[in-house]
């Protein structure tokens, strides 16, 4: 049966109406997170009917401003109910023009290769769940790539769409800007920074800017020691952004001071902010008209709240909490050095003044562990009589 397997990585078509979609979000999630275990692609299609017997085609989808709301909702409840997977809203097929075109010519490849394709649609007739099963199927290999094996899975029946939920009026659209740009360290890529980043595209007709903050802008940032170096991070938001909206024009830069490009650069249209970043966005925006460059439109998305937060951890989903999380596990296995002997095993501790090295030197020694003290035994070097005192004498005075 196919609801026992485990796949790797898996699409999710939502059929529900947009605005009767939320309320489902997380027990569809929870259901589908029971059978894929790393990625997750959701694909949105309200109204889709996989239980008529003519094929059901991929059109291409508004994009409303009740579009952007639920995308913040999809990611706050992954990172609720679903946690270690990697969703990723996907946006080929959401227009804000043009929707009359087949948004997949050619069925589009993903980073991931789907082995399951998965749905919240109940069909007509749950005893004979065959002919919409074999419906899914053929409309997600229509949009994407899929493994040759791809299984279909009809989640829950129970999340059926009433009939009275279905009419009403028509989406307001957002507006589209040709060239937009966000900023941001993006490390350890979180549904925060997915939704910063999905309404972007949502935004973005033409060429999407994305600062990434390096060096100087990580000195002050908790745990920097433990932040994805610069290549990883941008290579994981290129995977991602391909995925999600592959028309789109990307690029990344490294920031060295907090405004990079976004206060030089003439085609810039509009910045997407967070709540707590908006300050920054109107410096920005105070920067442009000193160099003579009209106001960028900022678009302010919400934080998202983390379900998981400690007490001294922040309330919302964020990157120094998940390194925060780190300490304590293995970040890579010991290698092994031919000329190093195995035993005794040494551990090298280091940080800043005031950082924990004492304390933990502590707790190792209480374990049984001998503390070598290379700072006293620096200071006692050079102590009156011992030898490096007088050569510290004669160098310095």
């Amino acid at each position: 049966s196919p609801s026992m397997s485990m796949f790797s990585t898996g699409v999710l078509v939502l059929t529900s109406p947009l605005h009767a979609l939320p309320p489902r979000i997380a027990p569809v999630l929870s259901s589908a997170a029971q059978l894929v275990e790393r990625t997750l692609y959701v694909h949105l299609h309200p109204g889709l009917n996989l239980g008529s017997a003519a094929q059901a085609r991929p059109v291409c989808i508004p994009a409303g401003r009740d579009l952007s709301g639920l995308i913040t909702r999809l990611y706050s409840n992954a990172a609720s109910v679903c946690g270690h997977l990697d969703v990723r809203v996907l946006l080929t097929h959401v227009r804000s023009r043009g929707l009359g075109v087949n948004p997949f010519p050619r069925p589009q490849a993903l980073a991931h290769r789907p082995e399951v394709v998965l749905t919240d649609f109940a069909p007509p007739d749950p005893g004979r769940p065959g002919p919409a099963r074999q419906s899914l199927r053929a409309y997600a290999l229509s949009c994407y790539a899929c493994a040759p094996s791809l299984t279909s899975v009809l989640l829950d029946p129970q999340l059926d769409v009433a009939a009275e939920d279905c009419a009403r009026g028509p989406a307001e659209l957002l507006e589209t800007y040709s060239d937009v740009v966000v900023g941001g360290t993006f490390d350890r890529l979180h549904g925060a920074h997915k939704t910063l980043l999905n309404f972007s595209c949502l935004l973005a007709d033409k060429r999407f800017l994305i600062g990434v903050s390096d060096r100087e802008l990580l000195k002050n940032k908790v745990l920097k020691e433990l932040i994805e170096p610069y290549a990883q991070r941008v290579q994981k938001l290129r995977e991602f952004l391909q995925d999600v909206k592959p028309s789109l024009q990307v690029e990344i830069v490294p920031l060295a001071d907090p405004y990079g490009p976004s206060i030089t650069d003439p085609r810039l249209q509009c910045i997407v902010v967070s709540e707590e970043t908006r300050k920054g966005g109107e410096a920005v925006n105070r920067k442009r008209l000193e160099n003579g460059l009209p106001k960028l439109v900022l678009h302010e998305i919400q934080l998202i709240k983390d379900a998981h937060h400690s007490d001294t951890e922040e309330e919302k989903i964020s990157s120094s909490s998940l390194r925060t999380r780190l300490l304590g596990t293995l970040l890579s296995p010991p290698k092994e050095n031919p000329h190093i002997p195995p035993f005794p095993y040494v551990i090298g501790l280091t940080g800043g003044s005031g950082s924990g090295k004492s304390s933990i030197a502590r707790r190792l020694e209480g374990l049984g562990g001998v503390w070598i003290d290379s700072d006293r035994l620096g200071h006692e070097t050079y102590q009156p009589g011992a030898p490096a005192y007088h050569r510290v004498l004669q160098e310095f005075g």
